[in-house]
């Protein structure tokens, strides 16, 4: 796959220009959303994905279609599990309603670029070592894992760590309790002070930056292309800020939604080993020499993961419907 460095810059404008019409359009005024609102702008995100996805098969082909099509799947699911811990920092740092698309925006604005130089990085990492596939693979399986443990205790977790993040941020700037509007700084008796705002804001970039270590080697292990890895992440992250206030009542019944991503993330863990195992030349396994394994596809990655969702997503309704009459 051929992209330019033209094609590059073009596809960073065209992203970076849809965060400034969001933000100007929408969060620059401080409210909050209607149903309606965020339902419309959600399927407007949602349509301009798939439709780039068109364009990735149109210009590259369908192999690499589907490729996109799987990364973007995956880093959506795992964007809505994302959701539940801004959700999480929205109630512990007590965010107005009001402000929480601004605080929301900037988190994910902050996520993009973290991610991009993850996967700089990480893209650098597989050209020189093909043994990076085994790191990745192994890093999402221990991560599966740990996904199943923290099950049922998200809030927990997330409330342990903001603490510490509060604490280590009023041991350095001098904070207040109280909001200012939507400030992140603010002057109290002529001394400039850092707000709850830019509080949670910190806790929102240390969850992005938890969120991009899970995330990139995900993707890679569905397709080894740059390119394709940042748009499916942009696109997973724009219109994520209509999907929190479009789904916010709805997450606490995804209850199933972490084992379903847990068995994502083991899958695709799996398959990042096997395809490491195929393209070995590490000397202690099988004397450098490629091992015969099978290799998992594209189209049957994305069934799989496809899947597992709705299996989790239906389960998860239908659990709580009881609770909810």
């Amino acid at each position: 796959m051929q992209v330019t460095a033209l094609e590059w810059v073009i596809t960073g404008l065209v992203i970076l220009g849809l965060f400034v019409f969001d933000f100007f359009a929408h969060v620059r005024t401080p409210h909050e959303p209607t149903f309606k609102e965020s339902g419309f702008w959600s399927a407007v995100y949602i349509g301009l994905a798939l439709l780039f996805g068109g364009f990735v098969a149109w210009k590259w082909g369908g192999t690499f279609a589907g490729e996109y099509y799987a990364g973007f799947v995956t880093e959506k699911a795992l964007s809505v599990d994302n959701l539940f811990i801004f959700l999480i920092i929205m109630t512990t740092f007590a965010v107005p309603r009001i402000y929480q698309q601004k605080v929301l925006l900037i988190g994910i604005v902050l996520a993009l670029v973290m991610r991009a130089v993850f996967i700089a990085v990480g893209a650098a990492a597989i050209s020189a070592f093909s043994w990076v596939f085994y790191l990745f693979g192994a890093f999402l399986i221990y991560t599966a894992v740990k996904l199943l443990r923290e099950s049922g205790h998200e809030v927990e977790h997330e409330q342990q760590r903001d603490s510490r993040i509060v604490r280590i941020a009023k041991r350095i700037l001098p904070t207040t309790d109280e909001y200012h509007g939507d400030k992140l700084i603010t002057k109290i008796d002529g001394k400039r002070v850092v707000t709850p705002m830019l509080m949670a804001l910190l806790a929102i970039g240390f969850a992005d930056l938890l969120f991009a270590l899970d995330s990139i080697p995900a993707i890679y292990g569905l397709t080894e292309e740059p390119y394709l890895v940042f748009t499916a992440n942009a696109f997973a992250l724009m219109g994520l800020r209509q999907l929190y206030f479009l789904i916010g009542g709805l997450l606490d019944r995804l209850v199933y939604l972490s084992y379903g991503l847990a068995a994502i993330l083991a899958f695709i863990g799996v398959k990042l080993v096997l395809h490491a195992l195929h393209e070995n030349t590490l000397p202690f396994i099988n004397g450098g020499e490629h091992v015969s394994v099978p290799e998992i596809s594209t189209v049957f990655s994305l069934s799989v993961i496809i899947g597992i969702l709705l299996v989790a997503t239906v389960a998860s309704l239908l659990r709580t419907r009881k609770t909810t009459v």
